[in-house]
């Protein structure tokens, strides 16, 4: 069996497998997010690891853990969790949806070898302009710093003792040469840090380490467990759901939203805001639009209405055309195409007639243009989608669905476990690590639906998404 672990925003999934790569078992415990200031969004790394020893012991009492060769690993990418030389947190994880070094990301994309050597926009929510910050206002905590580690390499830590990250984490720091899939020691020296301070790079679907003996008596785990490098959420969702080759996509609609195309060369576009990383398995990569908000949107306007995002949606009925009320999602900012960390959200267009469906259609509605605007930076790179497969847990809402096949002009393929795709995709690389099996092993899963567009309304959401576009840029231009 394989276990894979997926270290999300709102909580750590544990999925495990067998050999025919069915599911075996699956647990979750859930995080908290700390937001002091504006802006800000900071998780404690010691409650990652307490979200962990919660699902080893509930997965404990079900399993015989003796049985699982091969662990993965996922998470949240981008989060900045900076360790002394005795390991010892310096600062809670800054993570990946912090907007506080946006002056500090716009001083590095400002200097052309970040976007050549990277492929990529310095986003404030990227590791580099976050420990830059930390420089900048805590220069007595920044030079403590031994080793900067993303989330789910904390995690891993905690698990084997060694510091180890995969190439596709790794790119979303701004501090890897993404063609060569190696850290760039350029862009470290211009970060006030060298290679020592970074975790050493394997691919996702290799041996990072064996997991501790302590861990190993304590779980009930048999001597030898190795732990794959694993992938960022993205990534490793991506082999979930088998999106490894050219021509294969996803849509992700998770705590933020994204588009996810994989390729089979580096194709980088960094003016389009669209992000090219390397793909969880060797000699791939890909390229996502991402937006901030997706389902946290949904759960916004819920705790504002004071009802929960499951029930909203499903009392809504058929599609419908777009209404006046529009709603701009950018609560913390804005990714793919604005590259905006100062944007905020907006309802618009409200009137009498609007009531909670109807704003509860706008929210949809809004996180379903923002990834359209997703789909028009894509096209722009030349890369064009004709399916894609929806994972994360707003695809459990058939409305949201036939809203974004209807804008984006796209079948959407529903998988029966859409909601496990990144923890899925780590145990098939915990797979792949403990076999040596290769990327053909990321088949893409029996689907439980596919939505169509619906051809009827589909000039009534490129009128909406035209209206959206309009509002869009008048609060930009405000911001």
């Amino acid at each position: 069996m394989y276990l894979g672990l997926d270290l999300g925003t709102s909580g750590l999934k544990a999925v495990v497998i067998d050999d025919e790569q069915a599911l075996v078992a699956s647990a979750k415990a859930d995080l908290e997010v700390s937001r002091p200031h504006p802006g800000w969004s900071e998780q404690d790394p010691m409650s990652w690891i307490s979200a962990c020893e919660a699902v080893l012991a509930e997965l404990q009492g079900s399993l015989d853990m003796a049985a699982i060769r091969g662990i993965g690993l996922s998470g949240q990418m981008h989060g900045a969790t900076a360790l002394d030389a005795a390991d010892e947190v310096l600062w809670p994880s800054i993570l990946w949806n912090d907007t506080r070094s946006a002056e500090e990301a716009a001083a590095m994309d400002a200097d052309p070898d970040f976007r050549s050597l990277s492929g990529n926009i310095v986003f404030p929510g990227f590791t580099a302009p976050k420990v830059d910050w930390l420089r900048r206002h805590h220069p007595n905590i920044f030079e403590k710093i031994a080793k900067v580690l993303l989330p789910k390499d904390y995690l891993r830590l905690w698990l084997t003792g060694t510091y180890a990250s995969d190439m596709s984490d790794a790119a979303g720091t701004s501090w890897l040469d993404t063609g060569a899939r190696d850290w760039s020691n350029t862009l470290l020296a211009k970060c006030h840090l060298t290679r020592d301070q970074m975790p050493m790079l394997v691919e996702g679907s290799a041996v990072s380490g064996d997991l501790r003996e302590d861990l190993v008596q304590r779980f009930g785990f048999s001597k030898g467990v190795v732990v794959a490098g694993g992938g960022g959420d993205n990534a490793a969702s991506a082999i979930g759901v088998g999106v490894v080759k050219a021509g294969e996509a996803f849509v992700s609609l998770g705590t933020s939203g994204v588009l996810f195309a994989a390729n089979d060369s580096y194709r980088p576009d960094a003016d389009t805001a669209v992000h090219t990383f390397c793909h969880a398995v060797p000699g791939t990569w890909h390229q996502m639009g991402v937006i901030l908000a997706a389902t946290d949107a949904l759960a916004w306007y819920a705790g504002l209405v004071d009802d929960d995002p499951a029930s909203l949606t499903g009392a809504l009925g058929d599609l419908e055309a777009p209404g006046k009320a529009l709603f701009l999602p950018y609560l913390g900012g804005e990714r793919t195409p604005l590259n905006d960390a100062a944007i905020r959200g907006a309802f618009l267009g409200l009137e009498h007639a609007t009531d909670r469906h109807a704003a509860t259609r706008a929210v949809l509605e809004g996180v379903t243009f923002a990834l359209k605007d997703c789909q028009q930076a894509l096209a722009a790179t030349g890369t064009t989608l004709d399916s894609v497969i929806a994972v994360g847990g707003g695809s459990a809402s058939d409305y949201w669905l036939a809203a974004i096949a209807t804008a984006l002009g796209v079948r959407i393929d529903v998988p029966v476990a859409g909601d496990l795709g990144g923890a899925f995709g780590a145990a098939r690389l915990g797979l792949m690590a403990a076999t040596g099996a290769g990327a053909e092993i990321a088949t893409q899963p029996t689907m439980a639906r596919s939505v169509e567009p619906n051809a009827a309304l589909a000039s009534a959401f490129e009128d909406g998404y035209g209206r959206y576009v309009a509002a869009r840029d008048a609060i930009g231009g405000l911001a």
